[in-house]
């Protein structure tokens, strides 16, 4: 097999044989147990931050049976604060989310009107055509902060023929935790959990091999549970799904000692090898002078998100969940250990002495009952000694307030962030600048996504590149796009949100400070104008604007334009003059030609007349003649029948005559 048709294959296993598929499935699953193991620590410490992010509470039975579980929603709080200042910062309201960056220079403005088409396109793209392109980002800005890093897939759906970006969370994405980059490990792997009916679609349309499966387990299932610590299992039917592994790998198919990049998929617990698919194109393949392979680039589907970059140099990268995770399960101990005590404190519990004669057991009360005893006062104030209990410690109480601002402190959750008004005496720009100093920390996060975004909008770019079809999208926008407009520099693609304003107002802020230099006239008016209502998210900012009026005019330039006009308007009354003569003079060879072709035409017809009354008079003589000839043959039929007859009859007359001479010759006999 060459390169050119592992390229352009389907499914490259359906041409494998047994024992090499066999040793690629069982190389797989060990490369993904490998890479598991290696982050087995961390996806356990994942488990226990979506456990606090989700405020899971499990039983207690210290110190006490259903004792206090209250859990803080410090880490929840963090997220949400998160996805609800980065969503409407990395996704404008005016739908204008990518836009194309012109590199180099433009003289003619041609580059400038393609960035123009290329970002209408693919803003449409992702907001409109891709449904789940929207609800996916949601989804990954609340769940970036809690894991720290989080994964997008964009490629091309043949099922659904159009692009797809979709999320895929940290722990279905198994990548060797000691790895440096999506770009520079050896192995990936995609875990996905298919059911049977899905499996059997795939393999009826060619992408699945035709291999019988065993019976799917419900073992591979309690893992991906969103309670960790639940050990119960479903039970096995028709929809218990299938563990199947896409690992983008590399392997020695063409046997050049070389190994190119593929997608393999199998089955985790058979190891069956279901596809193999090539992860390259002929553009990634460099060649030497001879022909011979020197490297191929493989092509990336994934795309990593990071909240803070992983200081111990794992792949993996660090979020809120392990910076609030300690201090928000010492605020959750404190919280508990209050309430606990305040809970001792108000129901009280002691000793009851034998002296006392009263009946033994937990004895109840209610608001306004009193019981009798068969006892003086004295007598239960003697036999009855409470436990020496405390109120709640003030020393708690204090250093929980301490751990929840230094939680504040860690997220840039402050007061301030969660709406709630400052002093009445603070000054305006105190207020601002604190605003500004707080987001410090959000607008470090906003450029590793805007980074990352960048990064995917490039995937969409090369993959419009290869499928797009013009024709879907003429009647939707407002310039055809073409797919030619797709093979430029995909670097020059970049998202359009602004990762330096983390808010409108910081964005109207900085506008503003703009209007105000214009009086130094060095700034355009109009170019502020127009980004102070894009500040202000107004859609279509350039209808609202007021186009200037042209200068006025220069006597000399004007009585130019006028005699030129008359010099243009005299030209070209003699160049119709001209064309008038030249059309009559048309119109008269066309009407010459006309009346001769008609006369042609009527000569002919004459002539067609002619030869078919001749023909008709031919056909009439011939018709006499034949009947001439027909009665001339029966004239003499008639005349041979006659003299036929008058001969039998002489000859009958003959006979008749001879016969008589003998009688008359012949002897009397004798008397």
């Amino acid at each position: 097999m060459d390169i050119k048709s592992l390229v352009n294959e389907i499914n490259i296993a359906k041409n494998l044989s047994d024992e090499e598929l066999i040793t690629i499935g069982s190389d797989c699953v060990e490369g993904y147990e490998t890479d598991e193991a290696s982050r087995a620590g961390w996806k356990e410490n994942l488990e226990e931050w979506t456990k606090m992010a989700l405020q899971v509470a499990d039983k207690k039975t210290f110190p006490w049976p259903n004792a206090s579980n209250i859990k803080f929603p410090l880490l929840s709080t963090a997220a949400m604060q998160f996805a609800a200042r980065a969503y409407p910062t990395l996704v404008p309201a005016d739908g204008k989310v990518v836009k194309c960056r012109v590199v180099g220079s433009d003289p003619t403005g041609e580059k400038t009107r393609r960035a123009i088409r290329i970002s209408k396109h693919m803003s449409f793209q992702v907001m409109e055509e891709m449904e789940e392109w929207d609800e996916e980002m949601d989804r990954l800005l609340i769940t970036l902060p809690i894991a720290g890093t989080v994964f997008k897939k964009t490629y091309y759906d043949s099922e659904k023929e159009r692009n797809v970006s979709c999320v895929v969370m940290p722990k279905d994405m198994v990548v060797n935790y000691w790895a440096k980059s999506l770009e520079d490990c050896e192995r990936t792997t995609e875990i996905h959990t298919f059911s049977k009916r899905k499996v059997e679609e795939k393999k009826r349309a060619g992408l699945y091999r035709e291999v019988d499966l065993a019976k799917p387990t419900v073992d591979g299932i309690a893992t991906n549970k969103s309670d960790p610590h639940d050990m119960t299992l479903p039970e096995e039917d028709d929809t218990t799904p299938y563990t199947i592994l896409e690992q983008h790998t590399f392997l020695d198919l063409d046997k050049d000692g070389y190994a190119e990049p593929y997608v393999v998929i199998v089955e985790k617990e058979s190891k069956e090898v279901l596809r193999i698919s090539a992860r390259f194109d002929t553009e990634g393949v460099k060649l030497d002078e001879k022909g011979k392979i020197v490297s191929i680039t493989p092509t990336q589907y994934y795309t990593k998100y990071s909240f803070f970059p992983n200081p111990d140099g794992g792949f993996y990268d660090i979020g809120f969940g392990r910076l609030l995770g300690p201090i928000n399960a010492s605020v959750d101990t404190i919280i508990n250990q209050l309430t606990d005590a305040g809970t001792i404190s108000n129901l009280q519990a002691g000793f009851i002495g034998k002296g006392l004669r009263i009946k033994m057991g937990d004895t109840k009360f209610v608001p306004g009952e009193w019981k009798a005893v068969n006892a003086t006062g004295q007598d239960i104030k003697q036999q009855i000694f409470p436990l020496p209990v405390r109120e709640p410690s003030a020393v708690l109480f204090k250093l929980l307030e301490l751990l929840s601002q230094s939680a504040q402190q860690l997220a840039s959750v402050a007061e301030i962030f969660v709406g709630k008004m400052p002093g009445q005496n603070t000054p305006a720009t105190t207020t601002m600048a604190s605003i500004e100093q707080g987001m410090k920390l959000f607008t470090a996060v906003y450029k590793r996504v805007y980074r990352s975004l960048g990064k995917e909008f490039q995937k969409l770019y090369r993959l419009n590149r290869v499928y797009l079809d013009p024709q879907v999208e003429l009647d939707i926008l407002d310039e055809p796009i073409q797919q030619s407009d797709y093979l430029g520099n995909e670097k020059e693609v970049i998202p359009a949100a602004d990762p330096t304003a983390a808010s409108s107002q910081e964005r109207q802020q900085k506008t503003q400070q703009l209007m105000q230099l214009l009086g130094l006239g060095t700034l355009d008016p109009m170019e502020i104008t127009v980004r102070m209502l894009e500040s202000l998210e107004v859609s279509d900012p350039e209808k609202l604007m007021k186009q200037p009026g042209p200068p006025p005019p220069d006597p000399k330039v004007e009585a130019l334009k006028m005699k030129a006009q008359l010099d243009q308007q005299k030209a070209a009354n003699d160049l119709q003059m001209e064309q008038m003569k030249m059309k009559l003079s048309q119109a008269n060879e066309a009407a010459k030609m006309q009346m001769t072709k008609a006369m042609k035409e009527q000569e002919m017809q004459f002539k067609a007349q002619e030869a078919a009354l001749k023909m008709k008079i031919a056909a009439m003589e011939a018709n006499v003649s034949l009947a001439t000839q027909q009665q001339e043959a029966q004239s003499k039929l008639v005349q041979g029948n006659q003299s036929h007859q008058l001969g039998m009859m002489q000859q009958q007359e003959k006979h008749q005559q001879a016969v008589q001479q003998q009688k008359a010759q012949k002897p009397k006999p004798k008397k």
